[in-house]
């Protein structure tokens, strides 16, 4: 049977749902024989759009219906799709993995650049030339046409570049051959040619159809040539404007010389059927309408087609008469940003669903909007259909991969290795003991609060194990500290084997992966390879395990980026369970259905369109001179998705002004259509209001100022010197502290802090003292402090030589005081003092305290000496009564309550400043001010007990209710609980002082 000599082209106009039309068009055609259709070939874009078409089957079709074969015609899984013919796929070897495939090419990669190049970039310039590779073979380009590009005429990088593809043309044939394999594309180029050359030698008697494609490689078009022109043939186009003038559709240049105009034709959404019809040999008078869906041109797709047209017929918009009712039924939403865009998104979807029977979708290649869009419809129980799935990195399974070699990268510091520990899939001993299991994580992460221990898994248990001491003196604590320890053991068995990788010279990806696979069995179980996830994830780990042994030793840190470019290109998608009138599309499923409401949404520059990737294998001119589209050839297929979306019912398109990375422009389509449109087209301000005030909370009241009262029984009774300094200033944080048993968490693996470097000093300074204070002592005592910070850098480099002068000053100073007869009798001097209040004495309240150090004089007399690495009190604080500590301590040590001092009367207070700066230390006395004595030693200690009862009769024994911040002034280094109390909102006020 020959070809027809006319061609069966036609067009589905872009107001009419192509699939419906599509499937009704066939039935039709089929005339009741179903035998017709069951026998029928349907060649379609990809996946998706067959999974459409089945549905639009279903829909259209009264009762039973034996479904046409659907082949997915874009995707390169092509072997059972192209099974048509027998014998045909036997021709050629089988196609090469993908995964392997990239490995490979990573590998050649690596050899070529050396050392100068790690494994994750290598894998991206990969895969950038695997895409240059399939490019090349899609088009039908022999590889070796790049050696008769004239390189001088090329720059400098790009002459390095094509040394390398001459390289990649000699060894990559090669290696195919031994793997006895062929390149994917490659293989499904030749096999669509050997069925056009089959079909053209001996047309099938079967219906055979292609549609939905708006563009085609020239290995397709040969197909669709060829399916154009069967007896029983024909190819049904999406959107062709059969109503463009003539000037306006030659002004479209699809020739490959490479001048400017072709490449600006690129970018017109009807680039790629012109270019598709010059292929297959077309001319446009040619198409005809699709039976069932008249070519009927409204007057909205006439105006959108008008503000898509080339540059050089612009000015014409000034001529065009636009009708108020032209754009009804399309709206614009312009939010300030992508997350009241997403929600007035979600908004409008949920609305939708008011009206019984009505569908809508979100249309949007802008992944982090569509996830924002079907987040928030979860709200209303929602949940939406993403067509394009879920990334398996973003899924639990692979999300604890990942944790989980970054854990390993990281040596197991505390913040990588607790997002492995608390991730939901992790329970070794099954889910009925995950709350034993969290439990142990939940103090594990109070253990490692503050600063970063030692690196591996060997830290960790050392910070145990000092909490394990600190604990031995309470029997409750201690058996506790005995079960953490024995569960880290265990956790840390099950950790070794990927601790022993990463700290071995070099790991292939194979070996990484199957010790990623054993880990993640023990530590989460059957529980990690369960659902859809988890069956993908199943499945490339086991063909990353098959063929990692092609790239070569990794370096541990490169592992985490690698991993995640290995499984972000793995889509996960739920079969069923999704809602049914709603969805989010990408665009070739909105070009090929139509919902009564579409929302197209992502509408800037850069999103939609989305801005083509330079690609660094093929230069500009060197795809002119191969024949090669231009890569702004994707910008004119998402301007015919664009325009196709527009002839729904019901549009919406949204963009948001600004994003984090500030402002954003408005897509070239947008401005387009507006520019053209003018105030034909309206914007709803009504749902973006609506979508603010959703989560608004109302005018903001701000809180009132802080101030409980608890019962005088419930008070404390006991507190420490620093205590009654914060009761006077702050006697909401004191509340908060005592009362409510708050205390402030560390930060998990933070850095040395100013604290960090007191309690250093501190600690030297008081090994220094009761080692007997020469200058070999200060030594020993200082290395051994600075032997604890040999794993953090900011202290070894930066603060050491700061308290090496703190310490060399502090020697000199004590020298000089030992000249004038002072020497030290104490260092951390501890003692407590219970004071009676009361008429009979009745009410007693405890004050403890510690002093840093205390000296005698050759006279007797004593002086309580505090060292300082921050800020020193002020004569201000001092004389008002907010600086109580020294006072305090006086009172304790001439009680000779503190250990190791007997009483004595204090003739002397001093502050030691040590901070190792320009000024590396300064002892003054707080009782002197401006070189004159203030105040007596006796004399501060009378007014600082007398303080002290004033606070524990009106505080402690009495009802005065503790006040937030009730001097301000003095309670700046209060701030802990500064948010518990919600100070911004009124400390404005004018404030009342006791």
């Amino acid at each position: 049977m020959p070809l027809a000599e006319r061609p069966s082209v036609f067009s589905i106009a872009p107001g009419v749902a192509f699939v419906d039309a599509l499937a009704q068009g066939l039935i039709d055609r089929a005339g009741g024989d179903r035998m017709v259709l069951a026998r029928a070939q349907i060649f379609l874009p990809n996946r998706r759009a067959a999974r459409a078409l089945t549905d639009a089957f279903v829909r259209q079709s009264e009762g039973g219906l034996l479904l046409p074969r659907m082949t997915p015609l874009g995707d390169l899984d092509v072997d059972d799709a192209l099974g048509l013919v027998a014998g045909l796929e036997s021709t050629l070897m089988p196609a090469i993995d993908p995964v392997r495939r990239r490995l490979l090419l990573t590998r050649l990669i690596r050899r070529w650049r050396g050392d100068r190049i790690g494994a994750v970039e290598a894998l991206r310039l990969a895969d950038q030339l695997g895409t240059a590779l399939d490019t090349m073979a899609r088009e039908g380009v022999d590889p070796a046409r790049l050696r008769d590009i004239a390189k001088d005429e090329l720059a400098v990088h790009w002459q390095q570049t094509f040394s390398f593809f001459e390289l990649i043309l000699d060894q990559w044939p090669k290696l195919l051959a031994a793997e006895g394999c062929t390149d994917r594309v490659a293989r499904g180029h030749a096999l669509l040619a050997a069925l056009a050359e089959r079909w053209e030698v001996s047309p099938p008697d079967t219906l055979i159809v292609a549609a939905g494609m708006n563009g085609a490689t020239t290995a397709q078009a040969r197909l669709l040539r060829t399916i154009a022109r069967l007896p029983s043939g024909m190819l049904v186009l999406p959107g062709l404007d059969v109503a463009m003038a003539p000037e306006v559709w030659d002004e479209i240049i699809t020739n490959t010389d490479g001048d400017k105009s072709r490449r600006n034709s690129e970018e017109h959404p009807q680039y790629g059927l012109k270019r598709l019809l010059d292929l297959i040999g077309v001319a446009r008078a040619e198409v005809e309408c699709w039976p069932v869906a008249p070519m009927t041109v409204t007057a909205r797709d006439a105006l959108v087609a008008r503000a898509m047209c080339p540059a050089a017929f612009t000015a014409q918009w000034r001529e065009i008469a636009i009708e108020p009712d032209a754009f009804k039924g399309v709206q614009l939403l312009e939010a300030a940003d992508p997350a009241a865009e997403a929600q007035a998104i979600a908004l409008t979807l949920r609305h939708s669903l008011e009206t019984p029977g009505v569908t809508a979708a979100l249309v949007t290649p802008d992944r982090a909007l569509a996830r924002r869009v079907a987040a928030h419809c979860t709200r209303w129980g929602i949940e939406i259909d993403d067509s394009a799935g879920t990334t398996l990195t973003a899924t639990p399974p692979g999300a604890l991969v990942l944790a989980l070699v970054e854990a390993a990268a990281q040596h197991f510091a505390p913040v990588a290795l607790l997002a492995v520990l608390k991730h939901p899939l992790v329970s070794p001993e099954g889910v009925a003991k995950r709350l034993g299991w969290l439990d142990c994580v939940r103090q594990l992460d109070l253990d490692l609060r503050g600063i970063r221990p030692a690196p591996g898994l060997a830290g960790i248990a050392t910070e145990i194990a000092a909490k394990q001491t600190e604990a031995a003196r309470d029997p409750r604590q201690f058996n506790r500290r005995v079960e953490i320890t024995e569960w880290w053991s265990a956790v840390s068995a099950q950790l070794t084997p990927l601790e022993a990788l990463f700290g071995a010279n070099g790991m292939t990806l194979a070996e990484l992966v199957e010790t990623l696979e054993a880990t993640i069995d023990v530590l989460a179980g059957d529980a990690m390879w369960r659902g859809v996830a988890g069956r993908a994830l199943g499945e490339r780990i086991a063909t990353l395990r098959q063929h990692g042994d092609q790239l070569a030793a990794l370096e541990p840190d490169e592992a985490p980026a690698l991993i995640d470019a290995l499984l972000a290109d793995v889509a996960v998608r739920p079969f069923i369970g999704k809602h049914p009138r709603l969805a989010i599309w990408g665009l070739i499923e909105a070009r090929l259905q139509r919902p009564d409401l579409l929302i197209l949404g992502g509408l800037s520059e850069g999103i939609w369109p989305a801005l083509p990737a330079p690609d660094p294998w093929l230069a500009p001119a060197a795809r002119q001179s191969l024949g090669l589209p231009g890569i702004e050839a994707s910008i004119g297929q998402a301007a015919h998705d664009f325009v196709a979306s527009l002839g729904a019912q019901q549009v919406l398109l949204t963009r948001a002004r600004r994003d984090d990375g500030g402002p954003r422009v408005p897509s070239r389509f947008w401005l387009r259509l507006r520019a053209m449109a003018g105030e034909a087209l309206q914007f709803d301000t009504a749902l973006a209001d609506l979508a603010h005030a959703i989560d608004a909370g109302g005018s903001p009241v701000p809180a009132l100022r802080p101030a409980p009262s608890p019962p005088s029984a419930q008070r404390p009774r006991k507190l420490s010197v620093t205590a009654v300094e914060k009761l006077r200033a702050d006697p909401f944080s004191f509340y908060a502290q005592r009362m409510l048993a708050l205390t402030v968490l560390d930060a998990l693996d933070g850095d040395p802090s100013g604290a960090d470097r007191g309690t250093a000093v501190h600690s030297v300074l008081e090994t220094w003292i009761k080692a007997g204070g020469s200058d070999a002592d200060l030594q020993m005592a200082y290395d051994v402090e600075l032997g604890n910070w040999t794993n953090h850098p900011l202290m070894q480099a930066l603060w050491a030589p700061r308290v090496r002068r703190a310490l060399d000053w502090a020697k000199q100073t004590l020298g000089a005081w030992q000249d004038d007869g002072w020497h030290p009798i104490a260092v951390e001097a501890r003692g407590q003092r219970a004071f009676s209040f009361g008429v009979r004495g009745e009410a007693t309240i405890t004050l403890t305290g510690v002093a840093d150090r205390v000296d005698r004089h050759r006279n007797g007399q004593l002086a309580i000496i505090d060292y300082k690495t921050g800020a020193v009190p002020n004569h201000d604080q001092i004389t008002g009564g907010f600086a109580l500590q020294m006072g305090l301590l006086g009172a304790l040590a001439e009680s000779g309550i503190l250990a190791e001092v007997a009483a004595a009367p204090v003739a002397r207070f001093s502050y030691w400043k040590v901070g190792g700066g320009n000024d590396p230390g300064k002892a003054s006395d707080p009782l002197t001010y401006n070189r004159k004595i203030v105040m007596t030693p006796e004399a501060h200690i009378a007014a600082t007990l007398a303080q002290f009862a004033k606070l524990c009769e009106t505080f402690l024994l009495g009802n005065e209710p503790f006040t937030a911040k009730l001097h301000p002034e003095y309670a700046e280094k209060y701030k802990d609980y500064d948010h518990l109390a919600r100070v911004a909102e009124w400390l404005g006020k004018p404030v009342t002082r006791a």
